[in-house]
């Protein structure tokens, strides 16, 4: 990334607060195409839950990039969340798969204005497979949860 140190000025890390996360495969390659692949990466997401960094409203896996909606934890800076998965999920999938670099450095990160901003990026996480033409329901893709999905208005 030839601005990469762009994506970092004015980022600010507020405990509790909501983030939507852009990470990117290595060179922008279809990585994240396999079953496999795809459960170690949510595995690691869980795991970020489980120790209270940080957790997920929604995410997409998309074949050369994720989507991740948050909410901050107390324990940890958005940076260091970030760091820790990406480092857990390239180990995990290099101990597992052929893949020997997995991510692009840094990411695109979002903070979270207000409730309809939350729920707006939601929706545009949960699409991106639409607007893709990866499928032509979300239904068919088997790759991306949100906690609104059972929730009644």
């Amino acid at each position: 990334m030839k601005h990469s140190g762009l994506l970092r000025k004015g980022r600010i890390s507020l405990k509790n607060h909501f983030y939507s996360i852009t990470l990117v495969a290595y060179k922008r390659d279809n990585k994240f195409t396999s079953l496999t692949v795809n459960r170690l990466i949510t595995k690691e997401m869980k795991y970020i839950e489980i120790q209270g960094a940080a957790k997920t409203i929604a995410f997409v896996i998309m074949p050369n990039h994720i989507h991740w909606l948050i909410q901050l934890g107390d324990k940890q800076t958005l940076s260091e969340v970030v760091k820790s998965f990406k480092g857990r999920c390239s180990k995990s999938i290099r101990d597992n798969t052929n893949i020997k670099q997995l991510w692009q450095r840094n990411y695109y990160d979002h903070l979270i204005r207000d409730e309809e901003d939350l729920i707006n990026n939601a929706r545009y996480i949960i699409a991106n497979p639409l607007r893709e033409n990866i499928v032509k329901s979300v239904a068919l893709y088997p790759y991306w949860d949100c906690i609104y999905l059972n929730e009644r208005k």
